[in-house]
């Protein structure tokens, strides 16, 4: 018993005594010299960095005024930081994870079962941390089985709707996508929204209009969707949706799939976490026609209850994001578990900028449908496109893939035009790249030319708001020169698992660290 207090403070002194041996390396100091400075051996340097040594709080200060920095918080750790020595080529191999997009769209799907889902080798990142924050508090039970990326899903006999966790639902941004698969079973519930995100924009309207044919109708009031079903409503003809977006389509698709008949959607996205949210609900025995395809006809169940495992495919946006480090960086690394059906275009358009690489033979994913190649990439010049590169619905270029092209614009010789048509604002956050060197001028809200090549400088920056934009800029600090930190990278762990540690292991030298 006299043992307990120790450890459990132990993985709290080991976490600490890394922060401070991130700071000293930093700062240039050995563990002799930050001995010195605090009056003390260095032996017992050695035994604080190991998290062996347990410390007051004057200790902690005392190094904190050493190696300035912060280590001491009340309440809250505070965000996460990265620090880059950049300026070095890459080697390797490197696989990519599964889908983010795909992930969030099965934890949703996962509502409609009333059996056991084992969803395999899932990503486990910020985003999927906060939606299984907001399927504990309704009731279902998730674990991780040992030693695994598997994620087991057990639904109660009822959502407690009322006890939504709130504060997680509104910082998964994903939450709208619980109207599909929650609306055969509750004729009325409310669901709290992002305070960004409002009734009759590009991203809800779609949704609200393509859910009243399953007699949906959704008002916004005071932070939450109020929504209520009237039964008798159901699909008489075919759904054509007025966006042909990814969550829209997946929404239809959930509140199809318990819906006893037949229901036929136009107009539908064909991109890959759309399929693999089809191959999905296949296995829970919804049959699909047209998978792949603009126009889906979907057989559902009044009731489905199985037992089921999946593995979502890979992705091809964190494949594109490796594939811009090695560009970026000049290096030839080998990319293995690509999703080469979803990447085919921007792998066109990279050949048109006089990019090189090799590929295998396909093979398929663990879901037995999408087909994977291994790339291996190999360094050479690259110069701007003669045309303006823009993204289009599947399977044109992805939208979430064209922010890394403007890295690949400021390291090709000559002028490239990023046109972002479908955000509002997010090419703004490519200017930052300007504060590594970059050239980028912002003609509007939607359009940036960047100017190439670039001469890196180092520089502190903040991260970006948004997810890939901010991947640009760390990308970008791999290859420059000397010692850059990206501030407060939370956004980045919401789509991508241990990035830092997998480009550790091609080379690159990326730290964690906080200052708490």
């Amino acid at each position: 018993m006299s043992y307990a207090p120790c450890v459990s403070h132990q993985p709290y002194l080991t976490r600490i005594g890394g922060l401070i041996r991130d700071a000293r390396r930093h700062k240039g100091l050995t563990q002799a010299e930050l001995a010195q400075l605090l009056g003390t051996s260095q032996s017992a340097v050695t035994r604080i960095e190991a998290g062996k040594q347990n410390m007051s709080l004057d200790m902690l200060a005392r190094i904190g005024d050493a190696l300035d920095s912060e280590f001491v918080s009340v309440g809250y750790p505070g965000p996460q930081h990265l620090r880059i020595v950049g300026g070095r080529k890459l080697s390797g191999s490197i696989d990519v994870k599964t889908s983010k997009n795909a992930a969030v769209a099965l934890l949703c799907a996962s509502l409609l079962n009333r059996g056991r889902t084992t969803l395999r080798n899932l990503a486990r990142i910020e985003e999927v941390n906060r939606i299984l924050e907001v399927l504990a508090s309704i009731g279902v039970r998730t674990r991780w089985l040992p030693d695994s990326n598997d994620l087991e899903i057990v639904p109660p006999e009822r959502l407690d709707l009322d006890a939504i966790d709130v504060d997680a639902a509104r910082r998964t941004r994903t939450v709208i996508m619980f109207l599909g698969p929650l609306l055969h079973e509750h004729p009325s519930f409310k669901l709290p929204y992002a305070g960004g995100c409002d009734l009759g924009t590009r991203t809800v309207e779609p949704h609200l209009a393509a859910l009243k044919s399953f007699g949906l109708h959704v008002l916004a009031t005071h932070g939450a969707y109020e929504a209520t079903r009237d039964p008798a409503v159901q699909p008489t003809r075919a759904i054509v949706l007025t966006e042909r977006g990814d969550t829209v389509t997946e929404n239809v698709l959930m509140a199809a799939a318990r819906h006893p008949g037949t229901t036929i959607i136009r107009n539908a996205s064909p991109n890959y976490m759309v399929q693999d949210l089809c191959f999905f609900l296949e296995k829970l025995g919804v049959r699909i026609e047209g998978i792949g395809t603009t126009t889906l006809t979907v057989n559902g169940l009044a009731e489905i209850d199985r037992d089921v495992e999946y593995s979502p495919s890979e992705d091809p946006i964190e494949a594109m994001s490796l594939i811009a480090a090695a560009l970026v960086t000049d290096s030839e690394i080998t990319i293995e578990r690509v999703p080469i059906e979803f990447i085919e275009i921007e792998l066109a358009t990279l050949e048109g900028m006089g990019m090189k690489y090799r590929i295998s033979d396909e093979y398929t994913s663990a879901n037995g449908r999408t087909r994977l190649v291994d790339l291996t990439t190999i360094a050479g010049p690259l110069h701007a496109p003669t045309d303006k590169i823009h993204p289009m619905p599947f399977p044109g270029l992805n939208i979430d893939n064209l922010p890394f092209f403007a890295l690949v614009g400021a390291v090709a010789e000559g002028s490239t035009m990023i046109h972002d048509w479908v955000y509002e604002n997010r090419a703004i956050y490519l200017t930052e790249l300007t504060k590594l060197g970059a050239r980028v001028q912002l003609l509007d809200p939607h359009r940036v030319i960047v100017e190439g090549p670039t001469r890196w400088r180092a520089a502190e920056v903040g991260c970006p708001p948004a997810l890939r934009p901010a991947v640009v800029i760390l990308l970008a600090m791999l290859a420059t020169p000397g010692t850059s930190v990206l501030r407060n990278v939370y956004v980045i762990n919401r789509g991508y698992e241990d990035l830092a540690e997998r480009l550790n292991a091609l080379g690159a030298t990326v730290e964690v660290f906080r200052d708490i």
